[in-house]
């Protein structure tokens, strides 16, 4: 099985591949379209000129490398719908199963503009997700139901996959990864210390100014791709 895991950024995505990464029977992928995507758009990312040296660029090779082989029976891809710039290759998600993690739209910006205050619209992803989900479906997932019961919903989402559910899934050690893009030095500090689940979330965040503009522009899809969730 090569599962293909769509989410915005800030939004419970690395902790979800280090839990499948947690899994025997999976090899994991960080965002591979993420320094292809750097190339074509021109976007000035934390570490872009880093990104970009360190992997690979072309699109058409990247696609070929996530249905390529793998040492496990079964692949985790790390994946951002944003990153998909139009005329990027889109057949190999047919050979995937789709799944959808999101996240209220509150919380994704609050955490975003703390890395890195200049998030716009485009950035966070909302709008291409739900394009993406109009396009190929798949499965949603909400990351505040996987913090406020970590083994049941990751339950229910190996139940709608078709696999067992493995409790090595709640738990990883602390530190980096291997499979990490070398992006990880600037986002994923606090994953990196975390050996599993953050606890259920709280109220949400309060935006003001130019942040709850953006908050009330990304809501209705994020609404539209929670009515389906799990």
């Amino acid at each position: 099985m090569r599962i293909a895991m769509w989410s915005g950024p800030r939004n419970l995505s690395t902790a979800m591949m280090y839990s499948f990464g947690a899994r025997s029977d999976f090899t994991v992928m960080d965002e591979p379209f993420y320094a292809p995507f750097l190339k074509a758009s021109g976007n000035d990312h934390p570490m872009r000129a880093e990104i970009i040296a360190a992997h690979e660029t072309d699109p058409e090779a990247v696609a070929r490398a996530c249905l390529g082989p793998v040492p496990t029976p079964h692949l985790y891809m790390k994946h951002m719908p944003h990153h998909m710039v139009a005329g990027f290759p889109m057949a190999w998600v047919e050979d995937c199963v789709n799944v959808h993690l999101i996240r209220h739209p509150a919380r994704v910006i609050a955490s975003y503009a703390a890395k890195w205050p200049d998030v716009s619209f485009e950035e966070i992803g909302f709008a291409r997700q739900a394009a993406l989900y109009d396009q190929i479906g798949g499965l949603v997932v909400d990351s505040f139901d996987i913090r406020q019961n970590p083994e049941k919903t990751l339950r229910s989402l190996c139940s709608a996959l078709g696999l067992p559910f493995d409790p090595a899934m709640l738990a990883w050690p602390a530190g980096p990864r291997a499979e990490d893009g070398v992006w990880a030095a600037h986002w994923y500090g606090a994953v990196h210390q975390s050996t599993g689940f953050a606890g259920a979330e709280g109220a949400l965040p309060q935006l003001d100014g130019r942040l709850a503009d953006l908050c009330a522009r990304a809501l209705p899809y994020y609404e539209k791709l929670a009515a389906h969730k799990l």
